[in-house]
């Protein structure tokens, strides 16, 4: 790093960010009790059609806060929520911090295996999951600590009858659970609707521990990242100042289809929204046609994703009929955002796409493109307020590098976790000295925009040579008739490794392996350019849109064990 200016990115911020907040010292859930204060009948949450005001999203985390107390939830239990985008995890969600309770997000996706591990991990008593993902808690409850489960339902917040239609769709394809048939779990309708008592007033400090979020076990098994109130107000606020001048108190619409459960979606999504008093349009998963009408008939203005769906509407035939023109700001993360989807993204809706970059030990925030400000090609942007940032030397973790030179990246802030439950000497791995350890390889220009380059687990070793995939997936991302890309290093007896890229082509292309590979040798060292390509009709993802490069390698290494 300069030693000359520390903090050579103090002169990249838009005029209206300041370097350093004074955060409130509050609990997580006294935003949503200031914005119910603030705009009591203003839209909180729509859920295909079915509207409800700030004033009733409180009325309802109070109710359910209240019922949860009495069945045992007090301050420091863990309870698991397994939901998607639904009002049910908003108020879920706020009910458990406003008892000083510790929410432990489960994704919707996982099977028996992941969920016995992470409720289990994380000692979590009790669970609120919806009727139809039941069955793989089911399966191993006993081998867990769970004491109650809550189930809740789609049609709960439906309106109409869309209420009446739903269920009889999941019945026709045998996905519609039977209540009798449940007998050891509560219903999430009954304890909203109880009167009882009130709910307490607990005890908050800003240092307790608010949330369990687990990494995703993408890179082994899976930890639980513990992060308190005050890591999440501050991440809350730190996003704030980056939009400040663009976001007006109460009168945003935020399009949510990122999911609640995933950090990302957690803080940009629901938490800043919450904060400036934004109508939340809930999308429980991603379908292209649903989103697009979603956007024609709301007009959402901001747009947190992830590059696959700024990708599927960008390259959406007919895009300009959904008026796709209100969304004034998206911002994009969990994973690389290829030039041109940033490009035809932006032509098509006339609003700003800033890259960013996060993790889930920071809650996830750290670093953001500005607005007004250079947004620079291929850069996760500067640091966001009250954040330190430097590159250290791979080997030692010690050495601080210069701008230009590639090494580790290394965060300090406010938002950064307390350590990982349970994992004292993972703990230790990755904060030394208050400094968060990325394990992404990166590099700082003179301005202080920094680029990731790759994983430290990511890199392709091929004939001694050090390819990292990111660089070869902007190559390919390049070509015309590419819609994804994803480059992955596969073993090979003689180069150790070699490159393989993993190709879908937009639709109605059609292309050969050699014509890829034609493509990027005009564009890459010999050694970088793939000797292989496989074309697919979509790549593994996580359910925010990460391309899972594990698995792709995992497939590749146990077809090579079958042939022998």
């Amino acid at each position: 790093m300069n030693t000359m200016n520390p903090r050579p990115w103090s002169a990249s911020y838009d005029p209206w960010v300041p370097e350093t907040i004074r955060y409130p010292k509050i609990a997580l859930f006294k935003i949503l009790t200031a914005t119910s204060t603030r705009f009591p009948d203003n839209p909180a949450i729509t859920f295909f059609g079915k509207q409800m005001t700030y004033r009733e999203l409180k009325n309802r985390v109070n109710r359910f806060a209240a019922s949860l107390h009495r069945i045992g939830v007090k301050k420091g239990t863990r309870v698991a929520l397994m939901l998607p985008n639904t009002p049910q995890m908003v108020i879920s969600y706020y009910a458990v911090l406003s008892l000083g309770g510790v929410v432990v997000n489960v994704s919707p996706l996982y099977v028996e295996r992941e969920i016995e591990h992470q409720v289990t991990d994380s000692g979590a008593e009790f669970m609120v999951v919806l009727d139809i993902l039941y069955p793989r808690v089911r399966n191993v409850r006993a081998q867990t600590p769970l004491k109650e489960v809550i189930l809740t339902r789609i049609p709960e917040y439906l309106p109409g009858m869309l209420k009446i239609l739903f269920p009889l769709i999941l019945k026709i394809k045998g996905e519609a659970p039977d209540r009798n048939l449940e007998t050891d779990v509560r219903y999430f309708p009954d304890l909203i609707a109880e009167p009882g008592d009130e709910a307490p007033e607990v005890e908050v400090a800003p240092d307790d521990l608010a949330l369990l979020q687990y990494t995703g076990g993408t890179t082994g098994t899976a930890k639980g990242a513990m992060l308190t109130h005050a890591n999440l107000v501050a991440n809350t606020f730190q996003c704030l100042a980056l939009a400040s001048e663009f976001a007006r108190p109460g009168e945003e619409t935020f399009l949510d289809v990122i999911p609640f459960f995933h950090v990302y979606g957690m803080t940009i999504g629901m938490n800043v929204a919450i904060a400036l008093g934004s109508h939340m349009i809930l999308f429980p998963r991603f379908d292209l046609k649903m989103i697009l009408r979603g956007i024609r008939k709301y007009q959402p203005t901001f747009f947190p994703g992830v590059p696959t769906i700024y990708t599927a509407i960008a390259n959406h035939p007919d895009v300009e009929k959904y008026k796709v023109g209100s969304i004034k700001l998206c911002n994009s993360g969990a994973a690389p955002l290829s030039l041109e989807t940033l490009h035809q993204f932006e032509k098509v809706t006339g609003g700003l796409i800033t890259e960013g970059y996060g993790l889930t030990e920071a809650s996830p925030v750290t670093h953001g493109n500005p607005i007004l400000n250079p947004r620079k090609a291929g850069s996760i942007g500067i640091p966001v307020p009250d954040t330190e940032v430097k590159i250290v030397d791979i080997d030692s973790g010690e050495k601080e590098l210069p701008a230009g030179e590639e090494g580790e990246l290394c965060i300090r802030g406010p938002q950064v976790m307390k350590g990982y439950w349970n994992r004292p000497e993972e703990t230790a791995e990755v904060l030394r000295d208050g400094w968060l350890h990325t394990g992404d390889i990166a590099k700082m220009d003179e301005e202080g925009y920094f680029y990731i380059v790759d994983r430290k687990k990511d890199l392709i070793i091929a004939g001694g040579y050090n390819i990292t995939p990111r660089e070869v997936d902007e190559v390919l991302f390049q070509h015309p008739k590419v819609l994804e890309a994803v480059t992955v290093g596969v073993p090979d007896q003689y180069r150790g490794e070699t490159v393989k890229a993993y190709v879908v082509l937009k639709e109605g292309e059609t292309a050969t392996p050699e014509e890829i590979i034609s493509f990027c040798k005009e564009r890459l060292a010999p050694f970088k350019v793939p000797k292989v390509v496989e074309f697919r009709p979509e790549l593994p993802k996580t359910m925010v849109g990460k391309v899972l490069r594990r698995v792709l390698r995992e497939e590749e290494i146990k077809k090579q064990k079958e042939k022998g």
